[in-house]
């Protein structure tokens, strides 16, 4: 793979103070929200508690060699632009257009999910915040106590973001580290009241419907590794160039062992089927399990850390990747402005909070779609990847790597845009793919009347 080195070194640089654990803390971070409380309910009814494991625990594993691929470019092309690179290096504009502009969504569309999904929260805990309904969106409405709340963290984090990016990092780091430790405690405390007669039915369809019905998600619940590309700039002095690829692998492989763990428990500590249903029903069942609602607050307390460091990863994510196609120009070169001061893509920054708010007024109604266009967003864009990588001709045993990292993102796709596959795409999932696809082709032709700018 060499000439094929990062593209950015003539621009203004961002600022250089992330390390190792940094990128696993944006990876898993960025990869693990809070869809194990909101949809658990949705994970269980498409799979049972062992189609779940065995779902999420396959979809992981393929995703094994894609990380590996990305180990491999972001160590050699250490580019804001992630897969734009890549597949610049190999493919013509309209195909890093194409795959950006995926990417984008795949990050971006996770923030006004837990930017909705805090308010969901705060409400369990306050019920009073279900009150002063504005309006109803598919059938569910909005409340402004919960819009507010929602705002506000978004707010927050985009002025933490606009301000730098060590702070960023040193956030993210507490409340992953602060995510896993509670994590630990209520599982531990909460398995031992389990049993295993609570299990049955292991698999809500047959059992290749239903690991097929859980794989289907596992792109949205597991795209975050490959947010490690989008910081590769912001790596310290000194920084060696093969812990990116250990934070993408330790990022996918605990990524995988919390989601079997968590669905495991739930489906454990209590007769799952009866709680279907329930408002955050892996809150309820561990309070089933222990008589005490104690233990609800230790999982609604992870649940917000887990919360606040996904929405912060992808956001840092989404920014990176708006900020470095403009630099390329194939979106408004604006986006490519670095603050002065603070260093970081300032209005690219801007932009993701502005358009996380407004996404914010749809509700309660993004939350279960989202995930499914979200995980075609994500498979299409590590297909290109794999397919930027073998076409840069790597050793045989590179190429069959990425051959299988092509296959897989292939299968992701296909299995959701196939109307007579289970779980294909529905009518408003299209809608929303329609609609970003347009925005896209729309923002894609306005930059080609403006002379290209070299990234």
């Amino acid at each position: 793979m060499t000439g094929y080195g990062s593209q950015a070194t003539s621009t203004p640089q961002l600022a250089r103070k992330l390390r190792v654990v940094d990128y696993f803390t944006l990876g898993w971070g960025t990869m693990v929200g809070v869809g194990w409380l909101v949809v658990m309910d949705d994970w269980l009814l498409r799979g049972g508690p062992l189609g779940g494991i065995i779902g999420f625990a396959l979809g992981g594993a393929l995703l094994l060699p894609i990380g590996h691929v990305y180990g491999k470019l972001v160590a050699a092309m250490p580019d804001a632009s992630g897969e734009v690179a890549y597949t610049a290096a190999v493919f013509p504009r309209v195909v890093s257009f194409a795959t950006g502009w995926m990417m984008i969504l795949s990050y971006f569309i996770v923030c006004p999910w837990e930017a909705v999904a805090v308010g969901r929260i705060a409400a369990y805990i306050f019920p009073g915040l279900n009150s002063v309904e504005l309006y109803q969106i598919a059938g569910r409405p909005v409340f402004l106590p919960r819009l507010i709340i929602g705002l506000a963290l978004t707010g927050l984090l985009t002025l933490m973001n606009y301000r730098g990016v060590r702070l960023s990092a040193t956030v993210q780091n507490w409340t992953t580290f602060g995510t896993i430790v509670l994590f630990i405690l209520f599982v531990g405390f909460g398995v031992r009241k389990g049993a295993p007669s609570n299990f049955p039915p292991l698999f809500t369809h047959s059992p290749l419907v239903s690991v097929l019905l859980v794989m289907q998600v596992v792109p949205y619940f597991m795209t975050g590794y490959e947010s490690v590309g989008k910081a590769a700039e912001e790596a310290s002095p000194g920084f060696q160039s093969r812990g990116f690829f250990a934070a993408i692998a330790t990022a996918i492989l605990v990524g995988v062992l919390f989601y079997a763990i968590v669905i495991a428990a739930v489906g454990y500590v209590a007769p799952w089927r009866q709680l279907i249903g329930t408002e955050f029903l892996t809150a309820v069942a561990f309070e089933h399990a222990v008589g005490s609602h104690w233990i609800v607050r230790t999982i609604l307390s992870a649940a917000l850390l887990s919360l606040f460091k996904c929405f912060n990863g992808n956001f840092v994510a989404a920014s990176r990747l708006v900020f470095a196609m403009g630099r390329r120009g194939l979106i408004n070169v604006r986006a490519a402005e670095v603050h002065p001061v603070n260093h970081t893509p300032a209005i690219a920054v801007l932009c993701v909070g502005l358009a996380t708010a407004v996404c914010m007024f749809l509700g309660d109604a993004i939350l279960v779609p989202i995930t499914d266009v979200g995980s075609v967003a994500s498979a299409c864009g590590w297909l290109a990847t794999c397919a930027a990588y073998y076409a840069m001709r790597p050793p045989g045993r590179e190429r069959l790597i990425a051959i299988t990292g092509v296959v897989v993102g292939a299968a992701m796709v296909l299995m959701k845009v196939i109307p007579r596959v289970p779980g294909a795409f529905s009518v408003s999932e299209w809608l929303a793919l329609l609609i970003w696809v347009t925005i896209g082709i729309v923002l894609g032709w306005r930059s080609s009347l403006a002379r290209p700018v070299k990234a």
